[in-house]
């Protein structure tokens, strides 16, 4: 499968996700004992009960969002695994705020080759918090 396109979907998954729905993330998931998440709504989380549990609490803290930007800045693949390195940048209600907040998340998604299909085996995201005069802080890759 194209990897362009398993990242599409990955990224159509992300943005619905924003709206409250984990389904499509949960989707792309691998349901083994391997998969793992950390997100800023708890502690990292490995294996399939765990990971779907922790979507469907981070799902349930957003509504009426949507990414508005995926800016990737490294892509790693080999013949079993794929790995991208992005600034998320996102606009949703968070828990039961009536605004609309805006904020950038820094994410590392790996996907592993299951019986010919990418399914995300890990996604580690973290808001942005230092920043210099020309955005976040990145340093050189």
């Amino acid at each position: 499968m194209d990897i362009q396109l398993v990242i599409d979907e990955y990224h159509q998954a992300v943005d619905i996700f924003t709206r409250g729905n984990p389904e499509p993330v949960k989707n792309l998931c691998s349901h083994s004992d391997e998969i793992m998440l950390a997100n800023p709504f708890g502690s990292t989380v490995k294996g399939w009960k765990l990971v779907s549990e922790a979507l469907d609490f981070a799902s349930s803290r957003f509504r009426d969002g949507k990414v508005k930007s995926f800016e990737r800045i490294a892509t790693y693949k080999t013949n079993g695994l794929l790995i991208i390195f992005e600034i998320e940048k996102w606009a949703s209600r968070v828990g039961g705020k009536p605004e609309i907040s805006s904020f950038d998340l820094r994410v590392t998604s790996t996907f592993r080759n299951e019986n010919d299909n990418w399914k995300l085996v890990h996604r580690h995201a973290d808001p942005i918090a230092s920043f210099n005069d020309k955005g976040p802080i990145r340093g050189d890759l």
